[in-house]
């Protein structure tokens, strides 16, 4: 049964995904990039790390992609406009990309050593304890640059937002 919601949100993430790349309004990409975030949380539940799941949902699927639409909606984004793309990037671009991908997931598989299989559940270290923990050890000095770094975007926004007075 794991396995099968597994498959299950796996595929509803992708396929949220795929049409978040499609998708030519700036609204519509940002549903579903919530869909990606709310199937992602559920494959973090099924994994045993329920912090992060729960971190997943209110973090990055509530506030994060509040302020997605909030900034969509300061600029004005409209629909994008379609290109005219050549007939050869049309007919070559799905083949190219399964080749690819197939190239890539092989070196990948020769590169890597074999893991033992997952099973679900048997993750005990998402819990907000030991989330805490890693984050406020080992992880404290990432944490703060990436604070900064947010810090440093919200500012660049507000810049980029501001209307100039005449």
């Amino acid at each position: 049964m794991d396995a099968f919601l597994f498959f299950l949100f796996a595929a509803i993430a992708v396929v949220c995904g795929i049409n978040l790349v499609v998708q030519t309004h700036p609204i519509s990409s940002a549903l579903s990039l919530i869909g990606v975030m709310g199937a992602l949380a559920v494959l973090y539940l099924l994994l045993g790390a329920e912090f992060i799941a729960a971190v997943q949902v209110v973090v990055y699927a509530g506030a994060i992609m509040v302020l997605f639409v909030f900034v969509i909606m300061l600029l004005n984004a409209g629909a994008e406009q379609p290109s005219n793309k050549s007939r050869l990037a049309h007919a070559l671009g799905l083949p190219l990309l399964a080749a690819l991908l197939g190239v890539l997931s092989y070196l990948i598989q020769r590169a890597l050593p074999h893991s033992p299989r997952v099973i679900f559940g048997s993750f005990t270290k998402g819990t907000a304890r030991e989330v805490g923990r890693s984050l406020f050890t080992e992880y404290l000095l990432p944490f703060e640059v990436i604070s900064v770094l947010v810090l440093i975007a919200i500012l660049g926004a507000v810049v980029l937002a501001r209307k100039e007075i005449d």
